[in-house]
């Protein structure tokens, strides 16, 4: 796929916890920071099981409306994509672009519906990587779901070794999904962003996941203190 920026393109729970390998545990007792979470129901989803997520997105800093309005103005263009490049996606879980684009569109309109009363309780923050305001070790984990290594002819090698030291800062354990770009390949960071987490200690992992959407697209890195 070719998009010229990154663009709001929301998920659900259920996504998120194939994507994550995310445990009935986790999901209500662990406190969760999503990096980068854009419109995804999972905040508006977790919190109505009572769990605890704090979303962080550049995004966050407008208005419902203006977020629903930029929506409306990107799902086009990503749509357009996904039917011209049919054939780089698998299309088991997901049937077919229209039954993609009607659960993109009631994810967003989940987190549409939740984003005015999540923003005054706290639970979507208008942040950005590489530089976060929590304090040290304030969440059990961090994730982060369709940003690092998938756009990485937007953001550079170094971006992703500080967008990634700082959220090990803020958690005590970090989860990135997918490993590939949006070409499809993967990411030419993977290698050299594993390798320095080694150097510092980490505990880097690539582990199977049942989402499949991208070809090749089946993987997150697993890094624990």
């Amino acid at each position: 796929m070719k998009l010229k920026n990154i663009v709001p393109w929301g998920r659900n729970l259920s996504e998120y916890k194939d994507m994550f390998n995310l445990t009935e545990d986790e999901l209500k007792n662990y406190q969760i920071l999503g990096c980068a979470d854009g419109p995804a129901s999972f905040n508006a989803e977790v919190t109505a099981m009572g769990g605890n997520v704090t979303s962080i997105d550049p995004s966050y800093q407008f208005t419902t409306e203006q977020i629903a309005s930029r929506i409306d103005e990107v799902a086009l263009e990503v749509m357009a994509e996904v039917r011209k490049k049919q054939e780089d996606f698998v299309w088991k879980n997901i049937a077919n672009p229209d039954v993609l684009y009607a659960m993109r569109m009631s994810a967003m309109q989940t987190f549409l519906a939740d984003f005015k009363e999540g923003k005054e309780q706290g639970r979507y923050k208008y942040e950005m990587l590489p530089s976060l305001s929590f304090n040290d070790a304030q969440f059990d984990l961090a994730l982060s779901s369709h940003f690092l290594f998938l756009y990485s002819e937007h953001l550079d090698e170094q971006f992703h070794i500080d967008a990634i030291d700082e959220m090990l800062r803020v958690a005590k354990e970090v989860r990135i999904f997918p490993l590939v770009t949006l070409s499809g390949e993967v990411s030419i960071y993977l290698e050299q962003v594993m390798d320095y987490l080694k150097a510092k200690g980490y505990r880097c992992e690539v582990v199977k996941t049942s989402y499949a959407f991208q070809n090749g697209g089946d993987e997150m890195l697993r890094i624990h203190h």
